[in-house]
């Protein structure tokens, strides 16, 4: 299991346990998230699990790939930092890391 933190517009910090191989999507469904619909069901046709990766952990992740970044184009208020959720891989590199969680999905 690997401790992530997902916050809210708000502030408001949810620390889940994921199970390692799940996508950030996945365990912020298991755990009722708000905010992230995940609508496609993690298929990277929709942008309802878009999220923000903080900066200190984006080298532990793998690069987005060119379907999502061309789904990203349907995200609201896209960030350098900005990731469909789906798409990333929970590892234990992982551990410790701080997801914030944009204002709406478009």
């Amino acid at each position: 299991m690997v401790q992530i933190s997902f916050v809210e517009e708000s502030k408001k910090q949810h620390d889940i346990e994921i199970d390692e191989g799940l996508s950030l999507m996945e365990g912020a469904l298991k755990y009722d998230i708000p905010g992230i619909d995940g609508d496609c069901g993690g298929a990277c046709s929709c942008a309802t699990c878009h999220v923000y990766i903080a900066n200190d952990f984006m080298d532990k992740i793998e690069p987005a790939q060119p379907a999502e970044e061309d789904m990203l184009d349907f995200a609201f208020n896209v960030k350098p930092n900005s990731r469909l959720s789906c798409q990333i891989t929970v590892t234990p590199a992982m551990e410790g890391m701080i997801v914030h969680l944009p204002e709406k999905q478009f």
